[in-house]
């Protein structure tokens, strides 16, 4: 019916299909962009509640970290002066906590003099003597709250922490502080990090690059289809109805109002392989059968074969998609089914646009059809080992299936948001550097909460602190810890002539009160917000980790409840992690058990559908079994590359199940039509495996196994991902449908015949 309509009205369909175009064209002034990956969590995931409530507690925002690196060493004039002028310019930032920057200029150093205790910045002033230079060198080396936290262990590294109102204006805020230190750079080379930096400033590129890959990608895409069916007005409507496959999908999307966040950014990317799939396989049709005359009668013909196969692999895809709304992540769901919405736009617009586009294509555009012939040497060659050797070739291919089985098994799940960046790019190289020199830019929360009031002044407390202090040092992964037992320690240690023994936890718990009372009166009352709170019933222990390896915070979790299984925390105590790297584990967690279980969930969907369309068990098993080897092999594969299981890899598993199964449908779906008409198995299976079936299914595989390459060109690791893993998928698939599955057919024909 939609065809007959298609081929009646073929302008009236066109124009409709520009109508709805540019209705949902109009929605994308509306957009509303969020890169933030906490909001892969639902606002009331438990740990998210808990974040939010530790920042506010603690006066807690989240930092951009700048690394000041000499060779020669920071403790030069020159270089003070610039650590403290940079300081100073980077507090008239506007969104810049200016009160609760770190820094050698501003941050307090305890110190004692005549007995008394002294709080001020040790670069209060700038030193004016070689000897005063040295001076400043040991106070501020001679300080564990400054060691490996603002200043390098070997002098060579200072860092400035910049608190920021809010993440998303992180990158707006880098533009501002590289224009005060661009003027100053000279000995110095300066760095930034963090991964609030890191996300924002993803975000910042990430349509930039679509900007610019995308369209590349677009018109490689198209070149492939032009040289395979060299006429250009053929080539021209599959790539329409890609386009407007993405731009149906992601005005809805927008119209409706939801946020495209770093995962429904990459929509457009998963629908144009999917929509140009069911555009190849009819446009491969006709351009073998069409002779010139009676196009209508080969338009139906095409679609009389095709329609059956391209609905049921757009059902399947679609539900692949659409189990996804299943997940706990918010951005998972939005994007599974606004990527199954697409997928059945794809499918809408080839049943209707495309036989009305090619319905009034002029005729001189199509001259020398007649004399196209479906033929291919190679396929010919393939099919004749695949069905002479069938036996043969099904137990090579289970061979494979197992060592790719062992692949999989190697695959390690982890992830990193400064990793969605190439090694080249200043944010990953920045990161590198100041995890080298200072104590770790990924910085994690553990907060002890007591049961009473003033619970954080007991001895007992602040040496089980110390002591986890002391542990968590001696693991590689973490290279500072700050707390209220380090303030304790400075202040028991300064007032006592700086004697080593003294530089341990008072036994007193009066004494540790009268010891921070003394630190608040002689510097700003909320000196220790960021460490402690206001009844002293909670404390917070910063853990600065060298790596934002998503297995790497997951070690140092593991590492302390190891710990704290072996030293029982002390009574009335708790602790709890906060902090982004945790949030990321948990997020994670849920991305990779929540796409498991859709991928699982919809792959039984999938089966039942096959079952329904071939109303045969035994064909739906012929026909999954293709998909299973595609993806088995395609993620062993990245378990052999050492490639982490990350958030592009787990966003991709819910296409293996799509782009796997449109190959074989459309392999089995005509092998049986055709079978089911001349009754002769050899006849029917040498024309699906050298005729127009497998001819179309190679094109496919051709056109999207290299159509997204332009994606490795991407400095943002995600698409390079995704560009590589849809070109392997689809060329996997492509060999297991056209090599194995005719060797499975003839293996077990006594089942399907």
């Amino acid at each position: 019916m939609l065809i007959n309509l298609s081929l009646k009205y073929p302008r009236t369909v066109i124009f409709l299909t520009i109508i709805v175009t540019a209705v949902l064209s109009f929605q994308f002034p509306k957009i509303k962009i969020d890169t933030d990956p906490e909001n892969m969590l639902a606002r009331d995931e438990p740990v998210r509640v808990f974040h939010n409530q530790v920042k506010k507690e603690f006066g807690i925002n989240e930092m951009i970290v700048l690394g000041i690196l000499r060779e020669d060493g920071i403790f030069h004039r020159d270089t003070l002066r610039k650590i403290k002028e940079i300081t100073d310019s980077i507090k008239h930032i506007k969104g810049v906590i200016s009160d609760d920057i770190l820094s050698l200029s501003v941050t307090n150093n305890v110190i004692a003099s005549g007995g008394t205790l002294r709080v001020r910045p040790p670069l209060f002033k700038l030193p004016d003597t070689d000897g005063e230079v040295e001076s400043l060198k040991k106070e501020i080396l001679d300080n564990p709250l400054f060691r490996d936290r603002l200043v390098s262990s070997d002098g060579r590294g200072a860092a400035i922490y910049i608190p920021i109102e809010s993440k998303d204006i992180a990158h707006e805020v880098a533009q501002e502080i590289r224009r005060i230190i661009k003027p100053l750079e000279g000995k110095e080379k300066f760095y930034m990090a963090g991964l609030p930096l890191a996300e924002d400033t993803f975000g910042a590129e990430m349509f930039r690059q679509m900007a610019i890959v995308a369209p590349l990608a677009g018109g490689f895409l198209m070149l492939i289809l032009l040289i395979i069916f060299r006429r250009i007005m053929l080539v021209l409507p599959a790539m329409i109805v890609a386009m407007l496959s993405v731009i149906w999908t992601m005005g809805a999307m927008i119209g409706l109002g939801f946020t495209v966040h770093i995962m429904s950014s990459m929509i457009p990317v998963f629908l144009m392989p999917i929509a140009v799939c069911d555009s190849v396989h009819v446009l491969s049709d006709f351009y073998e059968h069409y002779k010139g005359k009676d196009r209508s009668g080969v338009i139906r013909d095409v679609f009389r074969s095709l329609f059956r196969p391209m609905l049921y692999t757009s059902l399947t895809t679609a539900v692949g998609f659409a189990n996804l709304a299943w997940a706990k992540i918010p951005p998972v769901r939005v994007f599974g089914l606004f990527v199954a919405l697409g997928v059945l736009s794809a499918w809408l617009l080839s049943v209707t646009f495309l036989p009305a586009f090619l319905s009034i294509i002029k005729e001189r555009r199509l001259r020398g059809l007649e004399k196209v012939k479906s033929s291919s040497r190679v396929l010919a060659v393939l099919s004749d080992i695949s069905i002479s050797k069938s036996k043969a070739v099904v137990i090579v291919g289970a061979a494979l299936l197992v060592v790719a089985l062992y692949g999989v098994t190697t695959l390690r799940v982890n992830d990193n948001p400064v990793k969605w960046f190439k090694k080249s790019h200043p944010i990953r190289v920045a990161d590198t550097v100041l995890n080298r020199i200072i104590g770790g830019t990924y910085i994690s929360y553990l907060v002890f909460e007591g049961s009473a009031p003033d619970d954080m002044k007991r001895p007992d407390v602040v040496s089980y602190m110390d002591k986890l202090q002391s542990y968590l040092h001696s693991h590689h992964l973490v290279g500072k810890t700050t707390s209220i037992a380090d303030v304790v320690k400075r202040i028991n240690y300064v007032l006592h002539d700086q004697d080593a023994s003294y530089e341990r936890v008072p036994e007193s718990r009066q004494l540790i009160g009268q010891y921070l009372f003394l630190f608040l009166m002689s510097s700003k009352p909320d000196e220790l917000d960021n460490l402690v709170d206001y009844d002293y019933k909670k404390a917070n222990l910063w853990v600065q980790l060298r790596s934002g390896d998503n297995r790497d915070m997951t070690a140092v979790v593991r590492s302390v409840e190891n710990y704290v299984k072996d030293n029982p925390l002390p009574e009335g105590i708790s602790i709890k992690w906060s902090g982004l790297p945790y949030l990321n584990i948990v997020w994670q967690k849920l991305m990779v058990s929540g796409m498991l279980k859709a991928t699982i969930g919809s792959y039984w969907v999938v089966f039942i559908l096959l079952i329904v369309l071939f109303r045969s068990f035994w064909w739906a098993i012929i026909a999954i079994l293709p998909l299973s080897f595609s993806i088995i092999f395609s993620y062993g594969l990245i378990g052999f590359a050492g490639k982490d299981y990350d958030m592009p890899i787990a966003v991709c598993s819910t296409l293996t199940l799509g782009l796997g199964i449109d190959f074989a449908i459309h392999f089995c779906q005509r092998f049986r039509a055709y079978f089911k008409e001349s009754g002769d198995f050899n006849k029917t299976m040498q024309w699906v495996t050298k005729g127009e079936p497998t001819v179309a299914i190679a094109r496919n595989a051709i056109v999207v196994g290299l159509g997204f390459l332009p994606l490795v060109l991407a400095t943002l690791t995600p698409y390079v991902t995704v560009g590589l893993f849809f070109g392997s998928l689809a060329l996997f698939a492509g060999i297991t449908t056209i090599f194995f599955l005719p060797a499975l057919i003839e293996t077990f024909k006594g089942k399907l015949i």
